[in-house]
């Protein structure tokens, strides 16, 4: 029996990933536990009987909603990857000495993860719950792509082992990519170590109320959706959307997910429901095409039910993964800021009429389903597990 201590930042798409591969572990007879800054978060996504090791986080980040680019990925770093990571390195640190694990598995943007585990001793593996990392998309950017290179080192120096050189986010005992090289496409000199095992697709705790009944089986279904973490943003955009779906309202029936509240929620509308929050993962085996901001998670989700998707990428990571989605032939990409309800409809008219998205879709559907999952990245762990752990020093 290993323990394997999961150190996660306190967002739900960075969680969910590794909830299968827990539940896989501790079926095998494992030890696991969690690092968080939010530890009712967890709970609420793993199972009230989650262990959690609490951490501190930052508090009144605010990323103003219309940085994009290189501005965008600085404020990121400066406003909360780094400080986070900061905050949470003491309860890691309090969780390693608590519960001994034989791995720390870290998530690729919970610094306080491997850079703790490296000053102890400890084998880490990392957990990749985005592929944009593989690609190298700022290489035609020295400056931009040296930046954060820079901020780790400075972060090495205070929290991690200052003789350290491995990338902390990059393990080089193993890498679990929860996607495929069907989807990400080479990872060129970072392959060694990566495991592409496809999404880690589990049961999520039931979320009641949302009405069933409503679905008309005769229109074509479209969910859409921007993440929890845009919802700043997508005024324009959701309007937009509402609009073409109106207009299509004959042959489409919509979700539309407004965490926001920026347009006004629907009860009794026939054509277009409008929620805060969705039960996802069940919805998505039954919709036909998703809109969506290219978010990680939720391409591989749509893809795992093989739908194909319009994306219309907003920072970060997602122009990367919307890139790997048209790349791909699963779908095809409308500019987030500039979208307008004809445009968008014509796109989903494609994916939802023209077979050869649904085809690719469909072929990565498969590919996701034979890579393992959670019972490939368990295995994974496994291995690096044996005989390990308890190397440290203080």
């Amino acid at each position: 029996m290993s323990g394997f201590l999961f150190v996660v930042p306190p967002l739900v798409g960075h969680i969910n990933p590794t909830v299968g591969v827990a539940a896989e572990l501790t079926a095998r007879g494992h030890r696991v536990a969690w690092a968080c800054a939010d530890p009712d978060l967890v709970r609420r996504l793993v199972g009230a009987d989650a262990d959690v090791f609490p951490c501190d986080g930052v508090t009144g980040v605010e990323r103003p909603p219309d940085l994009r680019g290189p501005e965008a990925l600085k404020f990121l770093w400066e406003g909360y990857l780094v400080p986070l990571a900061d905050a949470m390195a003491p309860g890691v640190r309090a969780a390693v000495d608590g519960f001994r694990p034989d791995v720390v598995v870290a998530d690729q943007q919970a610094f306080a993860g491997p850079l703790v585990a490296e000053r102890l001793r400890l084998v880490w593996a990392t957990s990749a719950t985005t592929s944009a990392e593989f690609t190298d998309a700022y290489d035609g950017m020295p400056r931009v792509a040296a930046w954060p290179r820079e901020r780790l080192t400075e972060l090495r120096g205070r929290i991690g082992d200052p003789s350290g050189t491995a990338d902390p986010r990059f393990s080089p005992h193993l890498v679990l990519a929860f996607t495929t090289p069907e989807l990400v496409g080479p990872t060129g000199e970072k392959a060694d170590a990566i495991r592409c095992v496809g999404p880690s697709i589990a049961d999520r705790p039931a979320e009641p109320g949302f009405p069933w009944e409503w679905l008309d089986p005769g229109r074509a279904k479209v969910l859409v959706t921007l993440g929890t973490a845009n919802a700043d943003a997508g005024g324009r955009f959701l309007a937009e959307c509402l609009t073409a779906l109106r207009e299509r309202a004959d042959r489409v029936q919509a979700v539309l997910v407004d965490p926001g509240g920026t347009l006004a929620a629907t009860g009794g509308d026939k054509d277009v429901l409008i929620l805060p929050y969705v039960p996802q993962l069940p919805l998505l085996a039954r919709v036909d095409a998703v809109i969506c901001h290219a978010g990680h998670n939720t391409v591989c989700e749509a893809l795992w039910h093989g739908v194909p998707l319009v994306v219309a990428p907003i920072r970060d990571d997602q122009p990367v993964v919307a890139a790997q989605v048209v790349d791909a032939g699963a779908g095809i990409r409308v500019r987030f800021g500039r979208v307008t309800a004809p445009r968008l409809g014509a796109a989903l008219d494609t994916v939802l009429h023209e077979p050869a998205h649904r085809e690719a879709a469909a072929r990565l559907r498969t590919a996701f389903r034979t890579a393992g999952g959670a019972h490939a990245a368990a295995t994974h762990l496994e291995r690096l597990g044996t005989g390990r752990g308890h190397d440290r020093q203080p």
